[in-house]
């Protein structure tokens, strides 16, 4: 492979309990219950609205404009309080730099988020092009953003391998004609690992199939 697309969070970043703060707090301040961080592994990954409809007690879909737009505010206030990347991920990453491989992110988390937790947790190092979900282009499982991705790495598709931690990412890395890898220190360790690709449970795994 000549280049490697990362999804962020629960790939590059443990963002989790930032995320289920920030929801939980917004769900409170509007009556509803709570749910275990926990909980938000099966919410999160396919965007923000699908977090907001997971989030809400049944029937009560008809709030999820109102809750979305407290989320959104107060996750931009709160979304490096304790979000790290995982153990092993700056090593992989001065590996793959060091060997002039060039990276990239893909996130369906927003743009403005994604690319300021890019720019503070992983700004040491270069990635040639950093997306997160943006008006008109469709998200992940969608490949039109991995694809955008693999012409602004000046790669074909199929010299990429994209790294994920869900069924969303192997769906988009299939979608593109692209080779998924699956990690399983993420969200979804299960699907992924029942999704029939290559998988790594720790990152210093993934140096030989993406330097090799």
């Amino acid at each position: 492979m000549r280049a490697v697309i990362f999804d962020l969070d629960g790939t590059l970043v443990d963002s989790l309990g930032d995320i289920a703060a920030a929801m939980n707090r917004s769900l409170a301040g509007r009556g509803f219950p709570t749910h275990p961080v926990d909980a938000y592994r099966t919410f999160i990954g396919e965007g923000v609205q699908k977090l907001a409809e997971r989030a809400l007690p049944p029937g009560q879909q008809q709030q999820k404009a109102a809750l979305l737009q407290a989320y959104q505010a107060d996750y931009a206030e709160n979304l490096l309080q304790t979000s790290a990347p995982y153990p092993g991920i700056p090593e992989l990453l001065d590996a793959l730099s060091a060997r002039s491989i060039p990276m990239a992110i893909l996130s369906n988390k927003p743009d403005a988020p994604t690319r300021r937790m890019v720019e503070t947790l992983l700004g040491k190092w270069r990635f040639r092009a950093v997306a997160g979900e943006r008006p008109g282009v469709p998200r992940k499982p969608d490949p039109a953003a991995a694809l955008e991705l693999a012409r602004a790495m000046d790669v074909a598709a199929s010299a990429v391998s994209f790294v994920g931690d869900t069924l969303v990412d192997v769906s988009t890395a299939r979608a593109a004609g692209m080779r998924p890898l699956g990690v399983l220190w993420g969200f979804r360790a299960r699907e992924v690992a029942a999704a029939g690709v290559p998988t790594v449970q720790h990152p210093g795994e993934l140096l030989p199939l993406l330097a090799g």
